[in-house]
């Protein structure tokens, strides 16, 4: 039997904000920089998902603890300059939040202060303020599920209540390693693949999210539209 849904987990970059691609192009060149030259299916292997903490370990494994301390900064300084130039959210996302009754919140491997920049950029930090979580918080990073446990127990939801959205192999399988079942977001960079196996449904269409998640069409039909703040002033 499956436990009723009280909480939705959404993982933030590739999910609520559009900016892996920025984030894999960023690393791409940072890499050619540095001297340790990758491709983008190589950086979408390695990194995305990934915790920064555990990003630097590859780096200084490669490339040393100094070099693995200037591309942690150079990649904060290109990313942010990217993101106030082309960052949009997620295709649909808004839609999706708006046909959604369900508590939710954010579980990412970002920094807090960098998914308030890329929230903040894009509308839709106000719709989880309170409610967002950093691998920064836990030991362990996605694949381990630390993280997504962490976010239940601060909210009071056990996690076999819980569910996830995710665009990363690392997101998913840290949900199946919490026990949580999820939804693998296939409509960016990520291969649907990576995001199949036990417990996960795959999908393209981010507006189909309320229906997944068992809200009938009625229900999301007749929700208000909540117009965001960067949204009114438009």
């Amino acid at each position: 039997m499956i436990t009723p849904t009280e909480l939705v987990i959404f993982d933030c970059d590739g999910v609520l904000v559009d900016s892996e691609r920025i984030a894999v192009r960023v690393q791409v060149a940072i890499g050619a920089e540095l001297g340790w030259p990758l491709t983008e299916d190589e950086v979408m292997e390695r990194f995305v998902g990934r915790s920064t903490l555990s990003i630097g370990e590859q780096v200084a494994a490669r490339l040393g603890a100094e070099a693995a301390a200037v591309w942690k900064l150079r990649f904060e300084e290109l990313h942010r300059e990217a993101v106030d130039r082309e960052l949009v959210a997620v295709d649909g996302i808004h839609e999706a939040l708006d046909g959604i009754t369900l508590p939710v919140c954010v579980a990412s491997s970002g920094s807090h202060d960098k998914m308030r920049h890329t929230l903040g950029r894009t509308g839709l930090y106000e719709r989880f303020e309170g409610r967002i979580f950093s691998a920064t918080e836990v030991a362990r990073g996605k694949p381990e599920p630390d993280l997504f446990l962490h976010a239940a127990r601060q909210l009071g939801v056990e996690p076999a209540a819980c569910v996830v959205v995710e665009d990363s192999k690392y997101g998913v399988q840290a949900a199946r390693a919490a026990g949580m079942r999820s939804f693998g977001y296939a409509g960016g960079l990520t291969p649907a693949a990576w995001l199949e196996g036990p417990g996960t449904v795959v999908f393209e269409d981010m507006r189909k999210l309320p229906q997944l998640l068992g809200l009938s069409p009625e229900d999301v039909g007749s929700r208000p539209v909540r117009q965001t703040a960067m949204e009114a002033q438009l």
